[in-house]
């Protein structure tokens, strides 16, 4: 019997794959089982066509059998088999897909859909093989046939014996290396382990003889190990049930069983699609936020299927980044996919998939905001910093996206609202939205630049997080109403009698203000007379785009940051007796003004959680003025 050679192009293709093409070696299971599975497919198909055959669901089925004596694995399946020529033809030549070929010929309807596409799934065995063998016998023919091959060197076809329809093949491990331990393929752990991952969902049974642990007959307290065959695969994946058929507590299973995460999730949402491209998803939205979420091991992603067979564990392309804490699983037949079915050979079906996905989180997240208020906090507790991060992104091309799903915390309702519950709520004369920037909310209600805006009865968002200002700068406006800090050079808020008044008590003191200014060169941009203070003595505002708070945030950044500083105004409150004693000093004693002066500043820094630059300085003045 002589041996055949591989086409020339199919042995480099084989060399290849052998070496590089799969990232894993254990895909070879994977890829042997989807082979068995269009196997049992094409013979369902036969017999919508063919009156001679009849299709019983329950006698088709696949099984995996280890012999870890003599390092073998076997598949076998019970599906249409392969004649000569076609033993020939889609294993004597690589890359000729009898699957596809089938798909071409055939309308494929009824769910059912043909896995192996590409015709070189069978060769990953070559990765663990030292050679391969197979018996198959054709639905259409009596005679049954061997095939053999170690690889490179070809191959061998003969006659043989098998009593049933169906195919066999049979795997003989490679010998272990330092780096490879083969043995692991006939280990029953690792093989259950292996169908699980990526075969879980194959719609048929994929069998096998398993050592279970069973009490011995008459024998109280005493067990024996014995093997029973177990079906190892689900076969029935939750996604492509009625959504009618499921319970909240069927999702919340399945989320467990994924080891999603150790919470349950706040929300799940089913999708079926059936458009321009299929594909059905399950997605959860956790309740809790992952340990590392917010550190560069965290993998955002969705599990990707191809119908039903696992391709990717995490598909980052289906997830933007500020839907990165969403948890999932898309199945689509639709996908283009490269020749070892572990990437993706062209993204406009994945780019049509994951629009669809973003917009499906996106509205979720809104009927949450809307109906299940309390829920939705929760959520935004966990990972509203997360939606904040998506507005900056990309130059700001997310903000229109996530806006409305942000929250922040109302100095009138002392709860977290919306920036549309905001604007609904202001007053027909309010200009801007107002903010103040701090630590804590109970630091923000100490402020002193909060005093006029409160006193208008205007309403101040609380921006507690570092990130809240960037955002909210990038984001602009909202509805048309521009935001403002209360920091901010011009409030918009006094009415022209007060600023006139203002303007000329700042004019009577130009003198006084400018030897201030002079006093704390280097340190301060200008000193004014305060339009926003009421009670406080003086404060600290900022002129530009750069906040104190935002220059407080960019120097714990690294050292490219550290030259951007806001150009900061010292306020003075002309109402406050403190401005009568700078006005006498002025005029009497001006070592006393720089005494003062220094102390209110030094005042202001400590108000805006700024260092002091010298506190031994700031204490030797206070002892002064108290002697």
């Amino acid at each position: 019997m002589a041996t055949k050679q591989f086409q020339a192009e199919s042995r480099r293709l084989l060399e290849m794959m052998i070496n590089s093409i799969y990232s894993q070696k254990e895909i070879f299971l994977r890829e042997l089982i989807s082979n068995a599975s269009d196997a049992i497919d094409k013979m369902y198909y036969r017999a919508l066509t063919d009156d001679t055959l009849t299709f019983n669901k329950d006698d088709y089925y696949i099984k995996v059998s280890a012999d870890p004596e003599n390092r073998e694995l076997k598949i076998v399946d019970t599906g249409i088999g392969m004649t000569e020529e076609e033993l020939e033809s889609n294993l004597g030549v690589i890359a000729k897909s009898g699957s596809l070929a089938f798909k071409n010929e055939n309308e494929i309807k009824d769910g059912h859909d043909i896995i192996g596409q590409f015709g070189v799934g069978f060769y990953s065995a070559f990765m663990v093989a030292e050679n391969v063998v197979v018996y198959t016998k054709s639905a259409d023919s009596n005679q049954a046939f061997k095939w053999v091959s170690n690889g490179l060197d070809g191959y061998t076809i003969e006659p043989a014996e098998k009593a049933v329809t169906g195919t066999e093949v049979i795997i003989k491990l490679r010998e272990n290396t330092e780096d490879e331990n083969y043995d692991e393929f006939v280990e029953e752990h690792t093989l259950k382990s292996i169908i699980k991952k990526y075969s879980d969902y194959i719609r048929y049974p994929i069998k096998m003889d398993v050592s279970v642990q069973k009490p011995k007959d008459n024998e109280e307290g005493e067990y024996e190990e014995i093997e029973e065959e177990q079906t190892i695969n689900s076969m029935v994946p939750i996604w492509r049930k009625n959504k009618n058929e499921l319970t909240d507590e069927d999702y919340k299973a399945f989320y467990a069983e994924k080891h999603y995460g150790f919470d349950e999730p706040l929300k799940h949402i089913h999708i079926s699609v059936d458009g321009a491209v299929r594909y059905q998803a399950i997605l959860f939205i956790p309740e809790k936020t992952p340990f590392d979420f917010y550190t560069k091991e965290y993998e955002k992603g969705l599990e990707l299927y191809s119908n039903g067979v696992l391709i990717m564990e995490k598909c980052g392309d289906l997830l933007p980044d500020y839907f990165g804490f969403v948890k999932g699983i898309v199945d689509s037949e639709d996908l283009s996919l490269n020749i070892s079915r572990e990437m993706l050979q062209h993204d406009r079906q994945l780019k049509l998939i994951a629009k669809n996905i973003k917009n499906k989180i996106k509205g979720q997240l809104k009927t949450m905001l809307k109906d299940e208020r309390e829920e939705y906090e929760k959520f935004f507790e966990a990972f509203g910093r997360q939606l904040k991060f998506g507005i900056q992104m990309d130059f700001g091309a997310n903000k229109d996206d996530l806006k409305d799903l942000l929250l922040f915390y109302s100095s009138k309702e002392k709860k977290l609202v919306s920036l549309a519950e905001y604007t609904d709520r202001m007053p027909e004369e309010q200009k801007y939205i107002y903010y103040a920037t701090g630590d804590s909310i109970d630091r923000i209600e100490k402020l002193p630049q909060t005093e006029m805006v409160l006193d208008k009865g205007y309403e101040i968002l609380y921006f507690t997080e570092d990130i809240d200002e960037f955002a909210i700068k990038t984001i602009m406006s909202y509805e048309d109403k521009q935001f403002k800090s209360v920091a901010s050079g011009d409030l918009g808020i006094e009415s022209e009698e007060e600023e006139e008044k203002e303007k000329n008590e700042a004019e009577d003191n130009k003198e006084l203000f400018e030897e201030i200014k002079t006093l704390l060169s280097g340190k301060v941009k200008d000193v004014r007379a305060s339009k926003r203070l009421k009670s406080h003595p003086v404060c600290l505002t900022a002129d530009g785009e750069v906040s104190i708070e935002m220059e407080k945030i960019l120097q714990q950044m690294p050292d490219q940051n550290q030259h951007v500083k806001a150009d900061k105004v010292l306020e003075v409150n002309i109402n406050h007796s403190i401005y009568q004693s700078l006005k006498g000093a002025y005029d009497n004693d001006k070592d006393k003004l720089s005494l003062y002066t220094n102390i209110l500043y030094n005042q202001a820094l400590l108000i805006e959680g700024l260092p002091v630059e010298d506190p031994v300085a700031l204490t030797n003045d206070m002892c002064k003025v108290m002697a």
